[in-house]
């Protein structure tokens, strides 16, 4: 982010600022993404399920909050300011997607050991099985159980009703219950319960 760009990046006001303001700035904002870097990846990652567009959206978010550093007084809401944008900018990226993908019944092969489903391997089929949802669903399940939002909060976010986002999300849920990867040689109760525990 450095370079001649700085300079392109001034104040909203209209201001001129100094080369040491800048300085100051592209600073304070590289030491916030050294220091936060994996979660930021990490919420991009399950937004997307992909490491490549996790890569393009994080780097797109990360443009935009660059391009804003000084016009966010509050430096301790920056994280929800990146993370918003991050699920902004994925939610008008599928939207302008067309839709090559279709749900299906058929799963694919399934684990052949029934101790795959501890620890990172379980994690690691849980994401398999958020990836088979449909996006609006898994970016409602990523902003419920990942990132803590309530109801109302998931419905300003993607500008839906807040009827629409529990039904989706019991819907989701129910298709994650019943996906016979997930539960793989356990009863439902035991497979669900750890995986949202």
């Amino acid at each position: 982010m450095g370079g001649n760009g700085g300079s392109a990046y001034g104040k909203a006001t209209g201001d001129r600022t100094t080369g040491a303001e800048n300085a100051d700035a592209e600073a304070a904002f590289t030491a916030y993404v050294q220091e936060r870097r994996a979660s930021l990846y990490a919420t991009a990652y399950h937004l997307t399920g992909d490491r490549f567009e996790a890569e393009d959206l994080l780097q797109s978010a990360l443009f935009s909050t660059y391009r804003a550093w000084d016009r966010i007084s509050d430096k301790a809401a920056v994280g929800g300011y990146l993370r918003r944008t991050m699920t902004n900018l994925h939610i008008s990226a599928w939207r302008r997607r067309k839709l090559n993908e279709y749900p299906t019944e058929e799963l694919p092969e399934t684990v052949g050991d029934t101790d795959a489903m501890r620890g990172t391997e379980l994690r690691a089929v849980l994401w398999q099985a958020l990836a088979r949802l449909p996006e609006l669903q898994r970016t409602m399940l990523v902003l419920r159980y990942y990132e803590g939002r309530t109801d109302p909060e998931i419905a300003s976010i993607l500008d839906i009703s807040v009827g629409t986002v529990k039904s989706s999300i019991w819907r989701s849920l129910r298709r994650l219950r019943e996906d016979e990867v997930l539960s793989f040689g356990r009863d439902e109760q035991e497979s669900f319960g750890e995986l949202v525990a």
